[in-house]
């Protein structure tokens, strides 16, 4: 991924890890996968309080990056801080399909935000750089594109925007189940070790591959 000067200069320390994971044949469940689910639900309760989950410092992070892009962490979460949220609020994880709560499941156990594509839906290399004022962006489950603004930061192929990075990936690109190859990048922002990014997308795309793969 090309990340613009800009970014790095502005967010000294931000990574991100991300590859191709494939051949898959995704489905819209399975039992060992939902097996997995009770497992990390059951950890995530051991792990974090609704009381205190706030101040986990890898959350934190999160949430002063958000700040910094003009989201509203209160209203909008981090991704995997929403999915443990939704746990210790005694809510039922989504169900997708046998990829995206995969992926998911690794965010839950790393605390890592994870964005991922069809990687046939791409138009080339992603690079990452600022928002130019005006740009629209439709994510998934939108039911209109937004207006984008010049600090915040996105994800893009040579032909449009994927993703408003870190929490938003878009509409065009989602995993489906005729999707065969997954792009995945795990997100880092400043204060998370790079370490910890690559750990996320390691277990990601373990996940996929046991779990979405052809041979399952």
């Amino acid at each position: 991924m090309e990340m613009h000067k800009e970014i790095l200069a502005t967010f000294p320390g931000l990574s991100v890890a991300e590859g191709d994971v494939g051949p898959l044949s995704v489905q819209e469940k399975s039992p060992a996968l939902e097996a997995l689910k009770d497992e990390t639900v059951r950890l995530a309760r051991e792990r974090y309080t609704l009381e205190r989950i706030k101040d986990e410092p890898l959350f934190r992070a999160y949430r002063d990056f958000f700040w910094r892009v003009g989201v509203d962490p209160t209203k909008t979460r981090p991704a995997s801080e929403a999915l443990v949220r939704r746990i210790l609020a005694g809510k039922m994880l989504p169900a997708i399909n046998t990829a995206v709560d995969a992926y998911n499941l690794a965010s839950i156990r790393t605390g890592i935000p994870i964005a991922a594509f069809d990687a046939d839906t791409l138009g080339g290399e992603l690079t990452m750089r600022f928002a130019e004022e005006g740009e629209e962006f439709l994510g998934i489950g939108m039911a209109a594109p937004v207006t984008l603004h010049t600090n915040q930061v996105i994800l893009a192929d040579e032909d449009a925007i994927v993703a408003v990075y870190p929490y938003r990936d878009s509409d065009a690109t989602k995993i489906t189940l005729a999707t065969t190859t997954v792009h995945v990048v795990a997100c880092g922002v400043p204060g998370i070790e790079r370490e910890k990014v690559c750990s996320a997308y390691d277990l990601a795309a373990a996940y996929l591959r046991e779990h979405a793969s052809v041979r399952g």
